[in-house]
């Protein structure tokens, strides 16, 4: 590693911790000529992803477009940001883990229905409104049913397939009589 002040090859490492949730190593060095101090960052390099669309063209995944259409479905969810970009993280982890280096844009979709499902309704709502291109009102009722299909009445505990992003994947579901 280069000191980016003076160019001489060797340095110490003076500190080094966690970053960027476990996904990087920060480490703050000293350059062993000029003594200045600089900081960088260890991660670990993936292979890129394309995402192969609907349209037949191919491009490289881009977590930024999967976030953005989180962040629109979660508007006034009270899903935090930081909640948001986790959920990005776990989707692109699940990409990465797969052999395939190609995903289809609708899987991704898929996995993005996933995880808002766990989160709330309203925001699986939203984002299925968009990514699966409802043309009428019996387009929504459609998936309101599903998720109601979903739900045990009179509060019994169910297991839910689609909601493994919590710890417990048991919830309870009130019905007003």
């Amino acid at each position: 590693m280069q000191c980016p002040f003076c160019q001489h090859p060797d340095n110490r490492v003076l500190e080094s911790r966690s970053a960027e949730a476990g996904q990087s190593i920060r480490r703050r060095r000293e350059c062993l000529r000029c003594h200045r101090r600089f900081t960088t960052y260890e991660r670990i390099e993936f292979v890129p992803i394309t995402v192969l669309k609907q349209n037949g063209d191919r491009q490289l995944f881009d977590r930024s477009k999967v976030l953005r259409g989180i962040v629109r479905a979660c508007e006034k969810t009270g899903i935090s940001a930081l909640r948001m970009e986790a959920i990005v993280d776990e989707i692109e982890a699940e990409l990465q883990q797969r052999v395939s280096r190609e995903v289809s844009s609708l899987e991704i979709g898929e996995l993005v229905l996933k995880h808002l499902r766990c989160e709330s309704e309203v925001a699986y709502v939203r984002f299925a409104s968009v990514y699966r291109q409802f043309q009428t009102m019996k387009d929504f009722v459609e998936t309101l049913d599903d998720l109601s299909r979903q739900e045990a009445p009179n509060n019994i505990p169910i297991e839910d397939e689609y909601c493994q992003c919590h710890e417990s994947p048991a919830h309870t579901v009130a019905i007003a009589d």
